[in-house]
């Protein structure tokens, strides 16, 4: 050991270096966590008790004239400006990418904060249930032609199997289970259905529905609150209107349409030259479903309405294909760092 310690203070008094590199590799060499230095404290622990104070002046030695050797050369180079510093806190930093909301995440809060000015709370549920509130407590037989209109995803089978949800009126119907008249929320949420995936479809997709129940609720405030959203979100002179349509859960049923807000209702590829762009569905809530859930349908009447907005989005920005969405291309998410 003694012949180690002594090749090495050798070693050091010789030390030369002409960059900050240079310095740097003669450090981690010597006084790194495998450096010749450290390694020979290492072997100093298996030194016998009578010679460890001997080695250990001189290790100490070693390691003290290592370190100022080194601060010596860097102190030399950084006199003669040839000292680079491995950073220097002065200079500015590197750009940080930011980020942007998604398309999608813009225009669900877009949407809730429009209801929210006419006092619609929003209610979330899971994305897994169970056939009764999927469907059952929304006047669904379990042979009624109008499943087939939502192609399912089934987890389990069974008298009340468990599925991943077609549409977010489940969490409308544990909503009126669990609550009382008057009742005003909107139910945001990513929902499924057993589709193939096109510039049209995908097999997940998001919906706002809406759910308001009260004494006296008609059909013309479903219609006012519909417009009132309408011209909040498509502007001031956009235009609706309702075409008879049906869904289990809703009598009397519609579907709604805005006048295009590309060619201001005048025909365009968008609205296929007819002037009009479907928006959502809705209608006055089905005294069955009402019943289902607990409440009284002769003193209570309601209104409901759902919107995808993957559909709502597509109309803002004029996006054609819907799997821009999910596919998390970088060059089309930022296109929306600005909104």
């Amino acid at each position: 050991m003694h012949e180690k310690i002594n090749r090495l203070l050798a070693e050091v008094e010789s030390l030369a270096a002409k960059s900050n590199d240079e310095i740097e590799a003669l450090r981690v060499r010597l006084l790194g966590k495998k450096g010749s230095i450290t390694l020979l404290f290492d072997e100093f622990k298996q030194v016998a008790a009578e010679e460890k104070r001997q080695f250990g002046q001189k290790l100490n030695t070693l390691k003290n004239l290592a370190i100022e050797k080194i601060n010596v050369l860097r102190e030399n180079l950084e006199g003669s400006g040839n000292f680079s510093p491995a950073l220097d806190a002065s200079m500015p930093g590197e750009p940080v990418a930011l980020g942007a909301r998604h398309p999608l995440s813009i225009v669900r809060n877009e949407i809730i904060d429009i209801f929210k000015t006419l006092g619609y709370a929003i209610a979330e549920g899971a994305e897994i249930e169970d056939d009764y509130h999927v469907f059952g407590a929304l006047n669904f037989p379990p042979e009624h032609p109008a499943r087939d209109m939502q192609d399912t995803f089934f987890v389990t089978t069974g008298d009340n199997p468990v599925l991943l949800r077609t549409h977010t009126s489940s969490v409308q119907v544990r909503t009126m289970e669990h609550g009382k008249p008057p009742i005003r929320v909107i139910c945001p949420g990513r929902v499924f259905r057993n589709e193939a995936i096109s510039a049209r479809a995908h097999c997940i997709f998001h919906q706002i529905e809406g759910l308001y129940i009260d004494e006296n609720v008609s059909f013309a405030d479903m219609k006012q609150s519909i417009l009132y959203f309408a011209r909040e979100f498509f502007g001031v002179d956009v235009q609706i209107r309702l075409r008879p349509s049906y869904f289990p859960f809703t009598e009397p049923s519609a579907e709604v349409d805005v006048s295009c807000n590309i060619c201001k209702g005048k025909g365009c590829n968008i609205c296929k030259h007819t002037g009009w762009l479907e928006i959502m569905g809705c209608g006055m809530v089905d005294p069955n479903v009402l019943e289902a859930s607990g409440i009284d349908s002769k003193k209570y009447t309601g209104f409901a309405f759902g919107m995808g907005i993957e559909r709502i989005a597509m109309l803002k920005w004029q996006v054609r294909d819907l799997r821009h969405y999910f596919e998390n291309d970088v060059r089309f998410l930022r296109q929306f760092k600005t909104v």
